[in-house]
């Protein structure tokens, strides 16, 4: 038996790993993919100890760090988490920090993969989330001809050509800036009347003359034939509702991939993100989570590997009490 199975493989997974290992529970990370959508980002510059680096060589580094460690990685998907015996709170009961009720007669979690069941006494659930999409007519039909959700994968296809971004966060913002490095022009296309970017990311798009915002402005539809040509807008553009598009890249925010938390009765809000607590503890006793999975405001890397030393020692301490 493990004394924790750790689930995901992004930044949050690996960094528990680490905190894991140090603490010497007998732990393995399970997950099917591992890297997660940090990989998508080409570049971090408010991660402390790095001026700037890349998503990919950011979670490299962890993962590395992770693996000095007497820890197991598995990389098969977890398919359920299952009980053997114990307590679980209410829905919505997720506990103080203060209140440190652990074991209750609970004998630990079976996660069962295709070809496996893994006993542990605990689990961390560190899933991460998935791109979300607009769900507009077109979109599914220009997929990978046209309609995008990573600039740094394929943005230097469209090199000199006219770009758009859908989406007013920081992230969109950062895509619509490395785009601008390889369109003729870009504009960024949001909902709302200004985008949402940290100031010093929208200072440089506003520096940027190749990116052009359009405001208060959705897109309804996309069109073209072998590939994408155009997107119609809900409302007129320069007297026109259709813009001439040679790429689409979507930032319109992610889902947290909480079904599997779900399923086994950890507590969810209406986001579908996982309740936890500030020990990162979730309404089952012995489950803990952290990373862009949970219902923190803020999620970046460094809040999510914080959160995943958070859940690695709040689940040394279960072990420790049982």
């Amino acid at each position: 038996m493990y004394d924790l199975i750790i689930i995901g493989g992004g930044v949050a997974a690996f960094a528990a790993a680490i905190y894991a290992g140090r603490l010497q529970l007998k732990t393995l990370l399970v997950g099917e993919k591992v890297g997660g959508t940090i990989m998508l980002t080409d570049e971090i510059a408010n991660y402390p100890g790095f001026k700037k680096i890349t998503g990919m060589e950011l979670f490299l580094r962890i993962k590395e760090h992770a693996q000095d460690y007497d820890i197991e990685v598995l990389e098969e998907r977890a398919e359920s988490i299952e009980r053997q015996t114990g307590l679980v709170r209410n829905s919505t009961d997720v506990p103080e920090p203060a209140d440190r009720r652990n074991s209750n007669g609970a004998v630990g979690f079976e996660v069962v993969t295709k070809d496996e069941r893994l006993k542990t006494k605990t689990v961390i659930i560190a899933t991460g989330t998935h791109l979300r999409k607009l769900n507009v007519p077109g979109e599914a039909e220009f997929a990978n001809r046209g309609v995008h959700y990573c600039a740094l994968c394929d943005g230097a296809l469209y090199k000199n050509r006219v770009i758009g971004v859908v989406g007013g966060s920081d992230s969109a913002a950062t895509e619509a800036l490395l785009l601008s490095e390889y369109a003729e022009k870009v504009f960024i296309i949001y909902r709302k009347e200004k985008i949402r970017a940290e100031p010093v990311t929208a200072q440089r798009v506003d520096r940027n003359k190749k990116i052009e915002i359009i405001n208060n402005t959705n897109v309804i539809e996309m069109k073209g034939d072998k590939f994408l040509h155009s997107v119609i807008l809900d409302k007129p553009y320069k007297g026109s509702n259709e813009l001439k598009l040679d790429a689409l890249f979507i930032q319109v925010g992610q889902i947290p991939l909480s079904d599997l938390a779900a399923a086994a009765g950890v507590a969810t809000n209406e986001k579908k993100e996982i309740i936890i607590n500030r020990d990162c503890e979730t309404n089952i006793p012995g489950i803990f989570a952290c990373g862009d999975v949970v219902d923190g405001r803020f999620k970046q890397a460094i809040t999510g590997v914080a959160q995943a030393v958070t859940a690695a020692h709040s689940a040394y301490e279960y072990v420790a009490g049982l």
